[in-house]
């Protein structure tokens, strides 16, 4: 029965390249060994420190599409009883103390 790998070509298991014919091997070179050894023996790394989570509805000003009322960290009109739209990050007016987005503090 002829074997089912004529024609494959077994190559390293570090660096890819083709093995020299002669013994059953895994490595074409004791440099490619040494390699393969290095890295399954490497120590493992922490995970990174990630900042940790903050809430943004605090910092966001929402408007409602009825009455035009704004609130900064609210998301429900108590008024008209329904659900604000949300315009983007921001916080109160120093002048006026109305809630006021970012954006139209900068362009507007």
């Amino acid at each position: 029965m002829p074997s089912r790998n004529v024609g494959v070509t077994a190559r390293c298991a570090a660096c890819g390249e083709p093995l020299p014919d002669g013994r059953a091997r895994r490595w074409c070179s004791d440099a490619c060994r040494q390699a393969a050894w290095r890295l399954r023996h490497q120590p493992e790394l922490p995970p990174p420190q990630l900042p940790a989570a903050r809430p943004r509805k605090a910092g966001t000003v929402y408007e409602c599409p009825e009455c035009e009322t704004r609130l900064l960290g609210a998301q429900f009109c108590e008024d008209c009883r329904c659900f604000m739209r949300r315009l983007g990050p921001g916080g109160n007016c120093p002048c006026c103390d109305e809630p006021i987005t970012f954006e139209e503090l900068v362009h507007g």
